[in-house]
């Protein structure tokens, strides 16, 4: 048998107590609140000290091993702070991880019994039967090993359920991987949904899960070399009745050419006109375009423009969900053949096109939602390969907080 895997609240206050870690300190007299490192691996002024509560718990738990396992720091961090997110008794107080000079994170008990280590079980595990909370606990931790012990070849490690004389309902139990990540698989499509409008009619609605992205095209009998899936917009005249509005309608179709081209690039979505048809885009509500702000920039011909990223918005959902601030956009609205309607109604242009990548509906819907709280109460991220999610609010939000550090640390990679 090897070492039992501690708890990590007594173990957390072992290290405050003993000030062996730099940095790692109490910040008031009653010992209820703390401090963490929580510095970026990138930076260039990044040392292994930095890591060293991540480390020292990856060890204690053993998650790691030296001269046996490679190091790897962002596991590091993301194991230990999905270990705090569990515990009822901890919350974060001040998330300063980007402060450029002292970049922590303050914690705070918030049950006056858990400063008291006598108060926490730290004796080894037993054949005895242990509390509610503590098998809770042991059956999250071990999905949560799952994810550090890959078998030799790599492949994920099976697991067979747990035989317990008297089985405890976990209706939330945590994925052993981030299920958000396959929001940036290159192989996972995302689903679109395509609207369009002449002269604020709608004409045309579509959801599609687009291989290699989508084109916006005038014509069935565009060129079906180019690549991306095809989208036809309507021919007018059963939609309009006004003779002259058709033709020009016709006009800006017949314009498209190639097409208005939209893919997806890692985080980003691109956008590129393979036409003579001019189109601008802005991000807007669901129902209707930003008309005061004016548009984001023209969509060029044969050059690509990013108009999505994925990385501010989940950063943006996360700063929601802790009330500091505004929903995010996730609507693209494309104006074509004419000028952004800049303060103007946006039903008197021809042709308006709005696509909506529903995984961040869904997205922002959960936020909105704190969480799908049991199993009942599930969603679907709308891409090719999703399964049905059932997560709380913290495990979404620690989930979002990952994929944010992840997306980071390929953006400095490509940098």
């Amino acid at each position: 048998m090897g070492t039992p895997k501690p708890r990590i609240l007594p173990w957390l206050l072992s290290k405050l107590d003993r000030g062996e870690l730099e940095g790692v300190a109490w910040l008031d007299a009653r010992c209820k609140r703390f401090r963490i490192p929580w510095k970026h691996g990138l930076r260039q002024d990044a040392h292994l000290e930095d890591f060293g509560i991540f480390q020292a718990w990856a060890e204690a738990s053993g998650a790691y091993i030296p001269g046996r396992d490679k190091p790897d720091l962002p596991t590091w961090k993301r194991n230990f702070r999905s270990a705090l997110n569990r515990k009822e008794g901890l919350r974060l107080v001040e998330d300063r991880s980007k402060d450029p000079h002292d970049p922590h994170k303050v914690y705070e008990f918030v049950d006056s019994g858990a400063r008291d280590s006598s108060q926490l079980d730290t004796s080894p595990e037993t054949n005895e039967r242990g509390s509610t909370s503590d098998t809770q606990e042991d059956i999250l931790d071990l999905l949560n090993d799952m994810a550090l012990v890959p078998l030799p070849d790599g492949r994920a490690p099976e697991w067979s359920p747990l035989h317990l004389d008297n089985p405890i309902p976990c209706p939330n139990p945590a994925p052993s991987e981030n299920p958000l990540k396959q929001l940036l698989v290159s192989e996972e499509q995302w689903e679109f949904e395509v609207t369009a409008f002449y002269r604020g009619h709608q004409v045309f609605q579509q959801t599609i899960f687009p291989q290699g992205g989508l084109r916006l095209v005038g014509s069935e009998a565009g060129n079906r070399m180019l690549p991306g899936q095809s989208i036809t917009l309507p021919d007018p005249e059963v939609s309009l009745s006004d003779q002259g509005v058709k033709g020009y309608v016709r006009r800006v179709l017949s314009s498209l050419g190639g097409g208005l081209a939209l893919w997806r690039a890692g985080q980003r979505l691109c956008a590129r006109r393979l036409g003579h048809c001019h189109a601008y885009w802005a991000m807007g509500e669901e129902l209707l375009p930003d008309c005061e702000h004016g548009h984001k920039g023209e969509v060029t011909k044969d050059l690509d423009r990013n108009v999505f990223d994925l990385g501010p918005f989940v950063a943006d959902l996360i700063a929601f969900m802790e009330g500091s601030g505004h929903s995010p956009r996730y609507t693209l609205w494309f104006c074509l053949g004419e000028s952004w309607p800049h303060n103007q109604p946006w039903v008197r242009r021809l042709v308006m096109v709005k696509i909506i990548p529903t995984c961040l509906k869904v997205l922002l819907n959960l936020a909105r939602s704190e969480g799908a709280s049991s199993l009942e109460n599930t969603v679907d991220l709308h891409i090719s390969n999703s399964q049905p999610l059932s997560l709380t609010s913290d495990q979404y939000k620690a989930y979002l907080q990952d994929l944010v550090e992840d997306m980071d640390f390929q953006a400095a990679r490509e940098a």
